[in-house]
């Protein structure tokens, strides 16, 4: 006897929702390991810039349409020329974009920390992507 066709779409579509499942679990190991990695580039970074004596600045943060400008309490080094990205001397990884707001005007934002990819604007449009110890290098580089 064979199963009926309603029985072959549910297994099809369990089959369907465990493969996706797979993926999704494979992507978040995958980028676990980059984050890590690039937790390490980062903290030598953090240890280069204190050893050559590389200078922190005030690092602002803006608002998502990216108009208005907020004050932080980070220090830190920009990793890109428009600034939406930066690491700070506490070693943490930052998006520096936040939700328009009068109290983020007046006390200022405090964007929260980020896991930190290898390669910063990947996905985006052609140039803009740029690899982290690039980005890094290019900050030490400056300072000398």
């Amino acid at each position: 006897m064979t199963p009926a066709p309603a029985d072959d779409d549910a297994t099809w579509r369990s089959r369907r929702r465990e493969a996706a499942a797979d993926h999704a679990s494979a992507l978040e190991r995958k980028q676990a390991g980059e984050s890590q990695q690039a937790r390490a580039l980062i903290a030598e970074f953090v240890a280069a810039a204190a050893a050559r004596g590389v200078p922190a600045v005030p690092l602002e943060a803006r608002s998502y349409a990216g108009r208005s400008r907020y004050r932080t309490t980070l220090r830190g080094w920009y990793l890109r020329q428009n600034e939406s990205v930066a690491v700070a001397t506490d070693g943490e990884f930052y998006v520096l974009s936040v939700a328009a707001s009068l109290r983020a005007r007046l006390r200022g934002a405090t964007p929260p920390a980020s896991d930190p990819p290898l390669i910063l604007g990947k996905g985006g449009r052609d140039g803009e992507s740029m690899d982290l110890a690039d980005a890094l290098a290019r900050i030490l580089d400056r300072a000398t």
